[in-house]
């Protein structure tokens, strides 16, 4: 082959033919269409169905995320709620300890004074009764005395004597 057959060739490969473009644009088209009727279509609604179900699970976690978010607000809000009550529980209860503790303390003095009035009582009729028993101790020694100077006339020191025997016998007795 000599090296003009090769540049022939070569022109005829490289060189631009007006039917060879048009055919090679019409193939071009109708391959395109048909790449589009059996792959680009289904490829295209794969790819957005896809799309679609990842946007899905995007709201569906946000909508969890939002929920979760909301439950856990309440749940705070009751434990508040939960807090205060037992704080309010808590007070209740120590004020009705402290109430029943005033009750107990008034009712203790309350019959300390009772025993304390029932001992003075006490007191003042053992304190009255041994007045009376002095009394008429007194009473029977001065009747004993004056019967006994009655009986006898007695000068100065027999009366001291007698008295000192009297009060002597009475200690004895």
């Amino acid at each position: 082959m000599s090296f003009e057959v090769f540049v022939d060739k070569f022109e005829a490969f490289i060189g631009v033919n007006f039917f060879t473009m048009i055919f090679a644009w019409i193939n071009l088209l109708v391959l395109y269409f048909i790449l589009r009727k059996l792959i680009f279509k289904p490829v295209k609604n794969m790819i957005d169905s896809r799309q679609q179900e990842i946007d899905d699970m995007y709201e569906n976690a946000e909508n969890a995320q939002s929920s979760a978010e909301q439950m856990r607000t309440e749940y705070e809000a009751k434990l508040e709620g939960a807090n205060e009550e037992s704080e309010e529980i808590l007070k209740r209860a120590v004020r009705r300890a402290q109430l029943r503790e005033e009750e107990i303390l008034r009712e203790a003095d309350e019959k300390a004074q009772r025993v304390l009035e029932r001992a003075e009582e006490q007191v003042e009729l053992e304190k009255k009764r041994a007045i009376n028993e002095v009394k008429n101790e007194v009473s029977e020694m001065a009747i004993g005395i004056a019967a006994a100077v009655i009986e006898r006339d007695i000068d100065k020191s027999e009366h001291e004597t007698m008295i000192d025997t009297f009060i002597n016998n009475i200690g004895n007795e």
